[in-house]
């Protein structure tokens, strides 16, 4: 994410995925290096399967990109790690992302 104001599609996803305590909380801990997802779900006291699926949401929104790695002895651990971001918000922000919205009508759009 750069600093340019983002679209209604791209914010709509992004402020979703930011609207969760546990979510806020796995980009403080990836804030200063990435990790491997067992490490973050003993820091974070979070189970694994509820771990991956707030990742999951943060990965579709780009706010974090997960690596496989194999060892040599075919064990598999995945790293994951936040995207630096920048995102702009205020309301005319908010006003120029609602104006290239795509998809779904509002209600009152839909009404008339």
């Amino acid at each position: 994410m750069s600093g340019t104001s983002p679209t209604g599609d791209e914010l709509v996803p992004l402020l979703a995925a930011l609207a969760s305590p546990h979510r806020l909380r796995i980009l403080a801990a990836l804030a200063q290096q990435r990790t491997y997802v067992s490490e973050l779900a003993r820091q974070l006291h979070m189970n694994r399967p509820l771990l991956y699926m707030h990742l999951q949401k943060l990965e579709a929104a780009g706010l974090v990109t997960g690596e496989l790695v194999t060892a040599p002895d075919g064990s598999s651990v995945k790293y994951v790690q936040a995207v630096p971001f920048t995102v702009p918000l205020d309301l005319n922000t908010i006003v120029l992302a609602a104006q290239s919205l795509t998809g779904s009508e509002s209600a009152a759009e839909q009404k008339e």
